[in-house]
């Protein structure tokens, strides 16, 4: 355990020490571009080395870490994240799936790397100018220097990454994983499995990982826009209260009326009016301020503030623009009927009104005089459209900062969850399969077995655990196979061993039949491979029935115990009566054979010994015997049987004839196929007459000596 920790705290290290060292490549050269005013960028070079080396995620970290390291000497840059980690995703893509050795490659990254961040870009600081006449020279201007910029940005990192050895690019390459390290193959053979199912843990993961990053930065986002946007309406509509509670204490209540009746002229009208425009001047965010006097019928202007300055060239500027004079009535707004009672007892009130003028909010102070009774009020007005306008800036500012920390929390989820969960559990997944489908095959389970032992997961949590338990497990359940398979191979030897005395026995017994069983035996081998060869019967012939027909071989004529001596062994050709007796010898085999099969029970080898023995001697045309078959009513065990006994009988001599010339037995079997004989038997052992050539040489070397 300590081991496992201290190597994953290496290759953590080792991840760690390649993005600082991509930082510093990416903002040492950015911050001498941007300190001389050189038109370059240069923050890809390690953004660029480091997707390249250790693939998207460590890529994606130094690209975000880089736009906020620069941010420091440039505060635009932080907008810029989301584009360098572009930069980072295509050039880890481009790593993996192509190659940087050819020059069309190389100019096929540097031409979409430019053209990508270089719109992108343009974007970005086209919004950021706030000036809608500059996109497309800011759009020329950025496409062309980038693509020079990721140009010289590439050569310098693979100038760099051929500098370091061959070990050490190695090992920061495969300091990610969390197992061995899984070859193109092997993650092929994972993406693949997989891709077969509808709901895999990966496409799970991967949803929830961006519903979750995408509601956390919409969340944050939002909730801060938000939270921004209602602070700033309290201040503002704060603001203006306080405006109108200064307003309030300069105006003379006693001195209302005649500043409505003489204006201007009246003593002290310009000194108050100066001062409401200095307050105005000094409250921040509020747009009017004016005084009125208010009645049922509406409202009666004593102060109504211009902006004299701005105004003063134009001489026909809007009455309202410049303000409205004293004494001054505008009737009831219907805006207001729902204060009137408040303002005509006195109160302060706040207004929010969105009309022609737009969304703003009014200050009501009340301005009393020496008995405490209501004279008129000072008003403020604070405008909120230009609020909406900033959230919105704001809004995408943050949206532009975020997106990149989106893209890395999304980066950091979908890995974990790759080299922790998805590439671990896959793993395991196939070594299981892989032991299911070795079956009771030994070199194949030990194959299996070593593979998972391979495997090295080191996640350091309970899949850790759980695949420990599984190696145990399948340690275990191979070394009681094998096992087993020794003891099974031990008793098929046996079962072997009684078979061929069994056969033995009725050989002894036959004197003219020298080496009968161990060439019919050879012989079924070499047609029942062929056939299998060739694809013929393939429903019927498996690997268990080429081994029960192998195996079952040597029994074919067990039923000659039965036969009495003086037929068997006959010197001479038989008569009918005996001809008959000798056919006999099927049915008793297959009397034998079925008794064994009921004794030992169950499906066996033995089904095929049966067939054999009571079928060999039926013919293709359904002139044979016992039960005059035909075609593929007989078992294609007994027919396989057929071409090999006859062979055998023909290439060897009897008592009452020689052996056969090797060229007219060939011709003999040729002629009974379709006739006597299966013709894909025929075929098949024909085509392997140099396997059935090194039988004869070694059985029926005396009758043929020039195949020796």
């Amino acid at each position: 355990m300590r081991a496992d920790l201290k190597r994953l705290w290496r290759s953590r290290g080792i991840n760690i020490i390649a993005v600082l060292l991509g930082i510093a490549a990416n903002s040492v050269p950015s911050f001498l571009m941007t300190r001389f005013g050189i038109p370059l960028y240069l923050d890809t070079i390690g953004t660029i080395g480091v997707s390249i080396l250790g693939g998207m995620f460590p890529g994606i970290v130094t690209a975000v870490a880089t736009n906020t390291v620069c941010s420091l000497f440039d505060n635009n840059m932080i907008y810029f994240g989301c584009v360098n980690v572009l930069i980072a995703i295509w050039s880890a893509w481009f790593a993996k799936n192509r190659s940087f050795k050819k020059l069309k490659d190389a100019c096929l990254f540097v031409l979409v790397a430019g053209l990508a961040s270089g719109i992108s870009g343009a974007a970005i600081e086209w919004w950021l100018s706030g000036d809608p006449g500059r996109f497309l020279p800011f759009f020329a201007h950025s496409a062309f220097f980038n693509v020079l910029d990721k140009g010289l940005s590439l050569g310098v990192a693979l100038a760099v990454l051929r500098i370091i050895p061959k070990p050490a690019q190695d090992r920061i390459r495969n300091s990610g994983w969390r197992q061995r390290p899984l070859s193109a193959d092997e993650l092929k053979d994972l993406e693949e499995m997989g891709d077969r199912s509808m709901f895999s843990l990966k496409k799970r993961l991967t949803v929830l990982l961006l519903l979750m990053s995408f509601l956390l930065v919409a969340i944050t986002g939002a909730v801060g826009a938000r939270i921004y946007f209602s602070n700033s309406i309290k201040d503002r509509e704060e603001r203006a209260r306080n405006a109108a509670r200064f307003a309030a204490k300069v105006v003379d209540a006693d001195r209302v009326d005649e500043y409505i009746l003489k204006g201007e002229d009246a003593p002290g009208y310009a000194d108050t009016e100066e001062l409401l425009y200095d307050i105005r001047e000094n409250a921040f965010d509020v747009r009017y301020l004016y005084v009125v006097k208010v009645e049922e019928a509406g409202s009666t202007y004593v102060f109504d503030l211009d902006d004299k300055e701005e105004y003063a060239g134009y001489a026909n500027a809007d009455d309202d623009l410049l303000g409205y004079d004293p004494g001054y009535f505008e009737p009831l707004d219907e805006s207001l009927e729902p204060y009137m009672e408040d303002l005509l007892s006195g109160e302060e009130v706040l207004v929010e009104t969105r009309d022609a003028w737009g969304w703003m909010a009014t200050a009501y102070h009340p301005v009393l005089d020496e008995d405490g009774s209501l004279v008129c009020y000072a008003c403020a007005d604070t405008t909120f459209d230009a609020l909406i306008d900033y959230t919105t800036d704001l809004s995408i500012r943050i949206i532009l900062i975020l997106s990149s920390f989106f893209v890395l929390i999304l980066a950091f989820g979908f890995n974990m969850t790759r080299v922790h969960v998805t590439y671990p559990t896959n793993s395991i997944i196939l070594a299981i399969r892989e032991i299911i489908e070795a079956g009771n095959d030994q070199e194949r389970l030990d194959r299996a077995l070593e593979k998972i032992r391979s495997i090295e997961i080191h996640t350091g949590d309970e899949l850790e655990k759980v695949y420990h338990a599984f190696c145990d497990m399948a340690t275990e359940q191979v070394d009681q196979i094998r096992g087993i398979s020794m003891l099974s191979e031990n008793t098929m030897k046996m079962q072997d061993g009684l078979i061929n005395t069994m056969a033995d026995l009725v050989e002894n017994r036959d004197s003219d039949t020298g080496s009968h069983v161990q060439k019919t035996s050879a012989y079924v081998k070499i047609i029942v491979e062929g056939l299998k060869m060739k694809g013929y019967y393939s429903e019927t012939i498996t690997h268990k029935f080429i081994s029960d027909v192998v195996r079952s071989a040597p029994l074919h004529d067990i039923g000659k115990i039965n036969i009495p001596d003086d037929v068997l062994n006959k010197p001479g050709r038989l008569n009918q009566e005996e001809y008959e007796i000798m056919k006999t010898h099927t049915v008793a085999g297959k009397k034998i054979m079925e008794k064994a099969i009921e004794t030992v029970g169950g499906e066996n080898y033995l089904m095929e010994a049966r067939n054999m023995a009571a079928y060999h001697h039926e013919r293709w045309d359904g002139t044979g015997y016992p039960e005059k078959l035909r075609d593929e009513e007989i078992p294609l065990s007994a027919r396989i049987m057929a071409v090999a006994d006859v062979f055998d009988a023909l290439t060897s001599r009897r008592v009452y004839k020689p052996a056969f010339p090797l060229e007219k037995a060939v011709r003999i079997i040729e002629e009974g196929s379709g006739k006597q004989f299966d013709p894909k038997c025929v075929e098949v052992f024909l085509e392997a007459m140099p396997l059935v050539r090194d039988v004869l040489k070694k059985y029926n070397g005396d009758e043929y000596p020039e195949l020796l």
